[in-house]
């Protein structure tokens, strides 16, 4: 079941906790569901404002034929130009229960939107954008409540998925499924947030020049049991840094690595490596543009982050 759960994935010799999941939802729930029992609530801050909210479907949608990204077929959440009429600026939310998070802690999420020039048909020419945002006043929280441009209490924002409203090339909103992941920090402690998911689209709706369809699924939150970090550092070496076309990461102390992921500046998952080695593991990066990336490897101790340089 893809539930709100508290549950510890992986483990340490001696019962050391490695990672622990503090919350984790995959939209399996009916919409009324998620909206009353499951905690999440909405707020159409659009202008003018639409019909559209975010639903779990209830039937397959054409544009979205290979399913959830994880779980039951229907379980995640679409929202789409519907958000404004005519043509507006769409401000569309979907608030989180209150989750008690620290620095450190893990958010991910996985999104997509139709693939570009296939559906709907003939092309799809209708860019979308996606915010992630975080408010540390818990169940305190004030909520956007005066148009399109108002933010509340959710000033912080964590991740922003085609921030220029790009329809195909680096930085579009994917046409897959991918993933997006936020490093929590500034906060001064164990703190009581919510999380929001914000449809950002301006000149959208039915008429504007902007806006389509996004899905939203495996809403999750993590806590590394000691800095990610320290813990690269001690049990993995990367090699060269900077980089042209190809680097290693090599396990130390008999580290066994499962996955490695290079994540942009905004946390989209850009690469992928899935391994079972105790050696070397290659990466190659040639297809990405020369900037600062993040290298996440996730091994059978625990899960570690590292920057790397694409020159």
């Amino acid at each position: 079941m893809k539930k709100t759960l508290l549950y510890l994935l992986l483990l340490l010799p001696f019962l050391n906790v490695a990672q622990t999941n503090v919350y984790n939802y995959g939209f399996n729930s009916p919409t009324a569901t998620m909206t009353t029992t499951d905690g999440w609530s909405q707020t159409n801050q659009s202008e003018p404002v639409g019909a559209s909210t975010f639903s779990v479907p209830t039937a397959a949608v054409t544009a979205f034929a290979t399913g959830a990204q994880s779980g039951a077929a229907l379980s995640y959440v679409l929202v789409n130009y519907n958000s404004t009429t005519g043509a507006g600026d769409i401000s569309n939310w979907l608030i989180s229960p209150v989750i008690n998070i620290q620095n450190g802690d893990i958010i991910t999420f996985y999104t997509r939107t139709v693939t570009p020039n296939a559906n709907p048909t003939p092309t799809n020419t209708f860019p979308d954008r996606l915010e992630l945002r975080l408010s540390p006043n818990g169940a305190f929280t004030t909520n956007p409540s005066t148009g399109a441009t108002s933010l509340g209490d959710f000033t912080t924002l964590c991740v922003s998925v085609n921030p220029n409203l790009l329809l195909t090339g680096a930085g579009s909103y994917p046409g897959v499924w991918t993933q997006y992941s936020y490093v929590v920090s500034g906060l001064t402690g164990p703190t009581d947030c919510l999380a929001a998911f914000r449809y950002w689209v301006t000149d959208g709706g039915p008429t504007g020049t902007n806006s389509n369809i996004i899905a939203i699924d495996t809403f999750s939150v993590d806590r590394p049991a000691a800095n990610t970090q320290n813990f690269f550092a001690g049990n993995f070496s990367m090699q060269p840094n900077p980089v042209t076309d190809v680097f290693n990461i090599t396990a130390k102390n008999g580290v066994s690595i499962e996955k490695v992921d290079v994540l942009d500046i905004n946390g989209r998952v850009v690469n992928q490596v899935n391994a079972s080695s105790t050696e070397a593991v290659q990466i190659n990066i040639s297809n990405l543009n020369s900037g600062v990336y993040f290298v996440k490897v996730q091994s059978d101790l625990g899960v570690g982050t590292s920057k790397i340089i694409k020159k």
